[in-house]
């Protein structure tokens, strides 16, 4: 009877930190199975139970973190990221919720010793230990199929809930550890999708194409708080095309969102392996946004808010047809790289990065693209980043609108982007008068702190919301009739580089052609759009060569 009341007593504990009781099967299941398998090493029941139930809290408040700081559940495919950077960032990111999680990590640590030693019940012998753990395993592969496996789960995958059997179902995902050996796309069909004819050009006149990916920042009207009129103004200038953008990540790991930009895939397609995008797909990306520049015969420039040695940047963009990159370490006198990298200010950055591109275009007629990386609103908010002095007025209009420390903190970061970036237009404008200029700036991710937002606001649950930024994209010193401008569609961030070529009036190949012709299959979501034509298309790219 107490052995039952134990188990019955884990279960409900487990169901309700899970926040739902749909998969209450696959919960039993695999509870069920790490009972057994802790039989193995136990011996006693009594132990195992508890063993399992502490195994089972620790997966949860691990899942927990990672959702609260990346917008998706742990999954047994990330246990390897332990060893790729990514505790070294949270430990100077986010030293707070560091320690929580070390004195979380104790207090389970200590349950489990006091367990292992003072709880011990009867030893089972090997026989019936080796029994049960065959009837565990088959009850949770029936639970597993029953629940409609790990497709059912990736449904879910950002949404706030099944932390547990989450988990547990990605251990038993096979798909998800083979992305995490090699890589590979997992929305792929079998038969290839013909490729749609090129587009012509609208224009002789090919602009220069200037795209800035803004750090963390998104537009606080999604959350239905109000800007004042230089953000908004910076959110949705005249004479623009504009909307939200939907992006694979939350919190942090920029590079995939620059990924799909630039190659046009979305990163979350390669499973565990996006993370590592920029390593393992160094060389392997042949059709890129910056390679159908260069064979219209732009110059392509990379400048970044990082040093050089920074996560295979150098290298990854060489690959995909940057041709000149220019980090912090490698800017000129008066900039300072130590000086910079305590506030990573986008005044300071988009100064200078603005200054080498002009440099760049004095004297030289031929078109320039160039990708500018900022870094500046990242979290974490509860940090001051701007002085004492400066945006003053535009913090306590923030926290007019939201009493809180981290909003306002992030609001004037963005004041002070929005300020810098329409002096620099401006500069754009005198300087370069007879060159025309395509802007393209947009949102890599939101910071972590818009969970407090939500909270804060009592906003109806959206997984969908944490994974909204913002594109504008403005055409300066040029009369090329444009398709549209004023509010746009909603965009994935994987169809920004092919509507922006169209922004721009340039031809596009069989490929962005045929890209641009799943828009309307796909809607506002690449990766979770069930098109079937998006899944023949990436076959197609296979077939070709243009990823391997």
């Amino acid at each position: 009877m107490t052995l039952i009341l134990m188990m019955l007593a884990a279960i409900g504990a487990v169901t309700v930190a899970e926040r739902s009781f749909k998969h209450l099967l696959i919960v039993i299941a695999a509870l069920a199975i790490t009972v057994a398998i802790l039989l193995l090493i136990v011996a006693d029941i009594e132990r195992a139970i508890l063993l399992s139930a502490i195994l089972a809290a620790a997966i949860i408040g691990v899942s927990t973190v990672k959702y609260n700081h990346s917008g998706f559940k742990l999954i047994a495919a990330d246990l390897p990221l332990v060893f790729a950077g990514t505790v070294p960032f949270l430990l100077v990111q986010y030293p707070r919720v560091v320690k929580s999680f070390l004195a979380g990590s104790i207090g389970l640590i200590g349950a489990a010793t006091v367990t292992l030693l003072y709880a011990a019940g009867s030893p089972i012998s090997l026989e019936c230990r080796a029994v049960l753990l065959s009837l565990a395993l088959v009850g949770f592969s029936l639970a597993y199929k029953i629940s409609g496996g790990s497709a059912s789960f990736r449904k879910i995958a950002a949404e706030p809930h099944c932390f547990f059997s989450s988990f547990m179902a990605s251990v038993a995902d096979t798909l998800s550890w083979q992305q995490f050996g090699k890589l590979a796309l997992s929305d792929i069909a079998k038969e290839p999708l013909p490729l749609v004819a090129a587009t012509p050009a609208r224009t002789s006149d090919y602009p220069d194409i200037i795209v800035i990916q803004h750090e963390s920042i998104f537009d606080p009207r999604i959350f239905g708080l109000p800007v004042e009129p230089i953000v908004e103004e910076f959110f949705s200038p005249k004479n623009s095309v504009y909307g939200n953008l939907n992006v694979d990540i939350f919190g942090g790991g920029s590079w995939q969102s620059e990924f799909s930009l630039l190659t046009g895939l979305s990163s979350a397609s390669f499973g565990s392996n996006a993370y590592f995008l920029f390593k393992k797909g160094a060389g392997r990306f042949h059709h890129s946004l910056p390679r159908a520049l260069a064979t219209l015969g732009y110059s392509t420039m990379l400048i970044a808010s990082c040093r050089r040695n920074f996560l295979n940047y150098d290298e990854f963009y060489s690959s995909i047809g940057i041709g000149e990159r220019i980090f912090t370490d490698d800017f000129p006198p008066p900039f300072d790289v130590r000086e910079y990298e305590t506030t990573n200010s986008d005044a300071v950055f988009l100064e200078a990065a603005l200054a080498a591109f002009k440099n760049s275009v004095s004297g030289n007629s031929a078109p320039r693209f160039l990708y500018a990386l900022t870094n500046f609103n990242h979290g974490p908010h509860a940090r001051r980043l701007v002085p004492l002095g400066q945006f003053e007025r535009e913090r306590a209009f923030a926290a007019a609108s939201l009493p809180d420390d981290q909003y306002a903190e992030y609001y004037a970061r963005l004041a002070e982007t929005a300020t810098s970036w329409h002096r620099l237009r401006s500069e754009l404008l005198i300087r370069l008068p007879k060159r025309p200029l395509l802007i393209v700036h947009y949102g890599d991710h939101q910071p972590v702190m818009t969970r407090l937002l939500e909270q804060k606001l009592n906003l109806t649950k959206n997984p969908q919301r944490q994974f909204r930024t913002f594109y504008v994209i403005e055409s300066l010193n040029t009369c090329t009739d444009r398709p549209f401008s004023g509010r746009g569609a909603d965009l994935d961030i994987a169809f920004l580089g092919t509507v922006a070529l169209q922004q721009a009036g340039l031809p596009l190949d069989q490929i962005f052609a045929t890209r641009a012709s799943l828009l309307d299959d796909c809607g506002a979501s690449y990766f979770a759009s069930p098109s079937e034509r998006k899944r023949r298309f990436h076959r197609t790219l296979i077939d070709m060569g243009m990823i391997g």
